[in-house]
Parts: structure tokens; sequence; C-alpha cells
């Protein structure tokens, strides 16, 4: 069973060890530290961990990647590929960091616009 919670400042926790398939769709901050296989929407900023490793598309504001990401990523603001990143996916971003020792498989599209990313809310779906 995922260890899933929400910590007092408001960030999503997907907790080392745990696996996770599914979506996440939240308009607060999320961190992976876990396996995910699944889509991840946020209106603000994504973490995936060292130790975590996401496979699906995640469309959100800012992304930090210390993990392995096999994705689509579309990224309103910045996107940061720490030095031992992996990532292996197409990345449409406003502003792209990689440092040195990061993998990057995938192409890169660069805009300057800031788009509002469209999380959908729970009572929509009912």
């Amino acid at each position: 069973m995922p260890k899933i919670y929400e910590q007092e400042n408001g960030v999503n926790v997907i907790a080392e060890g745990s696996n996770l398939i599914g979506n996440i769709v939240t308009s607060g901050d999320c961190r992976i530290d876990g396996n995910m296989k699944g889509n991840i929407q946020s209106n603000a900023k994504v973490i995936v961990g060292e130790t975590g490793i996401v496979e699906g598309e995640i469309v959100c504001k800012n992304i930090e990647i210390e993990g392995k990401v096999k994705a689509n990523i579309n990224v309103g603001d910045l996107l940061s590929l720490r030095s031992n990143a992996v990532l292996m996916g197409n990345i449409i971003a406003g502003k792209l960091s990689i440092e040195p020792g990061a993998n990057f498989v995938g192409n890169c599209k660069m805009q300057n616009s800031k788009v509002e990313i469209p999380v959908e809310k729970q009572e929509d779906k009912q």
C-alpha cells in the first residue's frame, strides 16, 4: 500500500519504498520519493527525489528532478535537472536548468509565456 500523505505545509508526498499506480491531480506541491506509474498535474512544484522513479506524463508549474523520470513534461516555468537526474522524454518549458552529470534523452521546446496549468477539481468530475 503506497504511503501518501499531505504534510502541514501542503506538500503531497509519495514516500520512498512506496509503489503508486494512478494519477495525481493537485493544486499544491508534490514530492515523489517512491515509484509511480501515472500522470501528474499540479499548479505548483513537483519534486522527484533521488530515490524517485516516475513513468507517465507531467504537467506542472515547476519541477525539480533528482531521480529517474520517463515522461513527457510540460512546465509553465522552470525545469531543473540535478546532477544525478535521468530524464527520458520530451519537454516543453519556460526555463531549463541542467547541472553537469544529469542525463537527458529527448527533445526540448522552450517557450517564454507562463501558462496557467488547468487542474481538474474532484467536484468537477462528479
